[in-house]
């Protein structure tokens, strides 16, 4: 993968953070959930545990576009540092699922004994905020579409 200077900012910025706002809506109804996520930057996907019961599990299941934020609580302007991001939502099965729990697990141990699914959100587009570069920077990434 080629990488940009854009798309290499942001993959240490999503590296290093660990809670995302997930925005989920089925065109009448929306709703919002802040999670603990583990990025993969080689998919550009964060991988995050949650019940497919709650409020927006549901709405995850109906419709698989979300957005979100990432955006750690600096105590001044010139360090907001942030992520608006948009994805496709699956539910990880398989080789895919063992993999991306265990990496969960690993980060977060306390995970172990969770028996909610892991599910990935495969990352479409990304623009970030870093005010640390000039205020108001604006970084972006947009996945390419095959052929």
């Amino acid at each position: 993968m080629n990488q940009t200077e854009d798309q290499l900012h942001i993959i240490r910025f999503l590296t290093r953070q660990h809670v995302l706002t997930l925005c989920a809506g089925n065109g009448l109804e929306m709703w919002c959930a802040n999670c603990f996520y583990v990025f993969d930057a080689e998919r550009m996907a964060l991988w995050l545990m949650t019940e497919p019961h709650t409020r927006h599990g549901g709405l995850m299941q109906q419709n698989g576009q979300v957005v979100g934020t990432v955006a750690p609580q600096p105590k001044t302007v010139a360090l907001i540092k942030g992520v608006q991001y948009a994805g496709k939502i699956t539910l990880l099965e398989g080789d895919e699922a063992l993999l991306a729990r265990a990496r969960y697990c690993k980060r977060f141990p306390v995970a172990k004994v969770m028996k909610a699914p892991i599910w990935q959100i495969g990352l479409q587009e990304v623009k970030m905020t870093d005010n640390t570069l000039g205020f108001g920077k604006k970084l972006h990434w947009v996945r390419s579409r095959p052929d």
